[in-house]
């Protein structure tokens, strides 16, 4: 069999050379040239850890050592390994110290007298990978964190059952007014107003035919002040400590809505003076070249000269008014 050519750096805590010398053949069975430190006592391998300033893979822990042994000495290695996959290897067969030891947060749990080069090797390459894995989860919760902390956008995580927040980024709680602990005593429904939960409850329905969707919309929420504002969301299912959860990122449209209102009002009175423009304003402009050719074309009386001059003036004054009205909308667009 081909040996694994990794350099693999292995910290051997262990005070039986018996022990030490059978640990080392089997992982020399199994690895092409591996690194294999050893500590004695519980003072030596916390010497190596803390100030020799070498980097291992995995640290094989005998359970008893003259100066440390049992559950104080995995809580005492622990704390110092700095998150090194820890495998402990033990004389002593006990299932319930050894559900207890993996609990505490070691890698493995190994008989010695169960102990082979390969099973040995697997734990270890087991144990290397799976630290591995977690770090990467770690890493991503970190950044998920970090994305979610520092976003400039309120956004929250509620509880797809139960409704009720189960967390809340600072920009939320600044834009909404409620603390931290407020809004975990709240349910997305508190957000809304009480007019709108008719339609939160068919939003939800629609969630729940079709849980693992995204959804997006613009909805009316309500500030802890009594503010009513337009906000636009998008949320994505998440699971957050076993629970099935949304999270949701909010943007606060009431702005730009009350902005659009404002170009469509400023359209219709647009559309207003254009049509005053097509009709009303010609209207009293047509009758006025009307009465001017009869008074100028045309002998009339004397009586009917007044008479076109007092529908002139009515013309004009008609005018005068529509004018006045175009300035004033134009004005209303101006502000």
């Amino acid at each position: 069999m081909e040996k694994d050519k990794n350099p693999y750096r292995i910290l051997v805590i262990e005070d039986n050379p018996g022990d030490f010398t059978l640990i080392e053949d089997f992982l020399e069975d199994q690895i092409y040239l591996p690194q294999i430190y050893q500590a004695k006592t519980f003072k030596e391998g916390e010497l190596f850890l803390t100030e020799s300033g070498e980097h291992v893979h995995v640290i094989l822990l005998d359970l008893s050592l003259p100066d440390k042994s049992g559950e104080e000495l995995i809580t005492e290695i622990l704390g110092i390994s700095s998150g090194i996959p820890i495998v402990i290897l033990t004389g002593y067969p006990d299932v319930a110290f050894s559900v207890k030891s993996l609990s505490l947060g070691v890698a493995d749990y190994l008989v010695k007298d169960d102990l082979s080069a390969s099973s040995l090797f697997k734990s270890i390459l087991y144990s290397i990978e799976r630290k591995k894995k977690t770090q990467e989860l770690e890493e991503s919760q970190r950044r998920y964190s970090d994305l979610f902390q520092l976003s400039p956008q309120p956004m929250w995580v509620y509880d797809t059952q139960t409704l009720r927040f189960l967390n809340v980024n600072s920009a939320a709680i600044k834009h909404y007014g409620y603390s931290f602990e407020e809004f975990l005593s709240m349910t997305i429904r508190d957000i809304r107003p009480i007019e709108e939960l008719p339609k939160l409850d068919e939003q939800l329905e629609r969630l729940h035919q079709n849980e693992n969707s995204a959804f997006s919309g613009v909805y009316r929420h309500c500030k802890k002040n009594g503010e009513i504002v337009w906000a636009e969301i998008q949320s994505n299912v998440v699971i957050l400590d076993n629970i099935s959860a949304r999270v949701v990122l909010v943007n606060d449209v009431t702005e730009r809505l009350k902005y659009i209102q404002e170009i469509e009002e400023k359209n219709k009175k647009l559309q207003e003076i254009a049509w005053m423009h097509s009709h009303v304003f010609r209207a009293p402009v047509a009758r006025l070249m009307s009465l001017i050719d009869l008074a100028t074309n045309y002998e009339n009386s004397e009586t009917e000269q007044r008479e076109f001059l007092d529908r002139m003036l009515a013309s004009v004054q008609e005018l005068d008014k529509v004018i006045r009205c175009i300035a004033g909308k134009t004005d209303e667009i101006d502000q």
